[in-house]
């Protein structure tokens, strides 16, 4: 599932993939800011982290033993989704990655937006 969620990561709007050597992880941004990582956690299970509503992330945290607070991240704002479990579809988390997209492209300045939006 990993290259497929990398793909899907990739194909957002003027996406950046860039691989972080010390964190062992492939990040993604857009307009500079972090949107999606993929990596694995201290137990070495493979995870992707997306930023979510903090209300929001904390019902799927209670609702999903593979979503739990973002590992090495905000825990408020960010969810690390252990991906290889059988709970979890691509489909779920492709809802995921768009809603974190969605929290944080708004929060670029609005001239960047504007950048980004005209191509």
């Amino acid at each position: 599932m990993k290259e497929r969620l990398r793909e899907y990561c990739k194909a957002q709007t003027v996406c950046q993939e860039k691989f972080i050597k010390d964190w062992n992880a492939w990040n993604y941004t857009v307009g500079g800011k972090m949107f999606a990582i993929i990596g694995k956690d201290k137990e070495k299970r493979s995870i992707i982290s997306l930023k979510g509503d903090p209300e929001k992330s904390e019902t799927l945290r209670i609702e999903y033993e593979a979503i739990n607070p973002g590992y090495y991240l905000n825990k408020t704002h960010w969810n690390s989704i252990c991906y290889e479990n059988q709970e979890i579809t691509f489909e779920f988390i492709q809802h995921l990655i768009d809603e974190s997209y969605s929290l944080v492209f708004p929060s670029l300045p609005k001239k960047k937006q504007k950048e980004i939006q005209s191509g």
